[in-house]
């Protein structure tokens, strides 16, 4: 009985009207390439201030702790408010009741007092408001500063000037790389880029009794946004 005839594979007919692409694709297929990642940071004054002001109650029991700080926290509102104005938002950041234990040697723990947190969050392009602001929530009660962040609002020229540093730093290393190897920069395969604003943060302040009587100085420094570049070349 003669031996089967291997049938040759049949490669199925491409799709109607759909070009047909070479395989594998260009980069896949051995092309030469160099490929170089460039930095650029630029340094804005910020336009947005962010502050976060925490009222935190203690209590034998969650519902007076509960109670207590409900209280004071809207007497720091009310604090807030006139100040404020239109020239803001604020909203409440964050709410917390949780209970503290003792932990004695060989014993088991227990229930000692409740702790309530509720949190203050204020933001405003008046960034001399933020002084202000800090000294009249802690003259109503407000015991901690959670945080202080300064920003960009409006930061697109800002983001268009470092994405630009950094490309140029990026076409300046590809021209670099390919004068050192002896060879001549192709066209450019691929560019990609990221950039992100990189926030101003103050220290957490200290307890009120610390603050009580003193004005505080605010001087926000300068926003910092960096950006990073890629670009993919073929060489000839």
């Amino acid at each position: 009985m003669p031996a089967p005839v291997p049938m040759k594979p049949v490669m199925p007919p491409p799709f109607p009207n759909m070009p047909m692409r070479p395989w594998p694709p260009p980069m896949m297929s051995g092309a030469r390439v160099i490929e170089v990642s460039g930095h650029g940071e630029i340094q804005a004054a910020p336009d947005l201030a962010t502050l976060e002001i925490a009222i935190e109650t203690h209590a034998p029991s969650a519902d007076r702790a509960a109670g207590l700080n409900g209280a004071l926290a809207e007497k720091v509102r009310e604090a807030l408010k006139p100040r404020l104005g239109d020239k803001g938002t604020m909203w409440t950041g964050g709410y917390s009741l949780s209970p503290d234990y003792s932990e004695p040697s060989g014993g088991k723990p227990t229930v000692t007092r409740y702790t309530a947190e509720n949190s203050i969050t204020i933001q405003t392009s008046e960034l001399g408001l933020i002084g202000p602001m800090i000294d009249a929530a802690i003259g109503a009660g407000a015991n901690r500063i959670n945080a202080l962040n300064y920003s960009l609002r409006a930061d697109s020229k800002a983001h268009s000037e470092a994405i630009a540093k950094a490309a140029h730093d990026a076409q300046t290393q590809a021209s670099a790389l390919a004068d050192a190897l002896g060879v001549k920069l192709g066209p450019l395969i691929k560019a990609s880029t990221e950039a992100e604003i990189r926030p101003v943060p103050l220290a957490r302040f200290a307890a009120a009794t610390e603050m009580a009587n003193v004005q505080t100085p605010i001087a926000p420094g300068e926003v910092t946004v960096p950006a990073t570049v890629s670009l993919t070349y073929g060489i000839d």
